[in-house]
């Protein structure tokens, strides 16, 4: 999951593109699906995971994500 891409909440509802090992947004979007779309689309050699639980996003566990197709 090191070159992967995470679609966040944050604390305004909106959504943030992050890359794995920063917690600096490559974009920020209105909803998940614009920030999904956003990733596929700037970055589709890299594979891009949602939040499962809004409160559970730390990227070191991986059943806190999903992956997107």
């Amino acid at each position: 999951m090191s070159n992967s891409l995470f679609i966040n909440p944050n604390f305004q509802g909106m959504y943030t593109v992050e890359p794995a090992h920063s917690n600096t947004p490559l974009a920020t979007c209105k909803t998940q699906e614009e920030a999904i779309a956003w990733a596929k689309k700037n970055h589709p050699e890299r594979p891009c995971h949602v939040a499962r639980v809004r409160h559970l996003n730390d990227k070191k566990i991986p059943d806190h994500w999903r992956k997107v197709h």
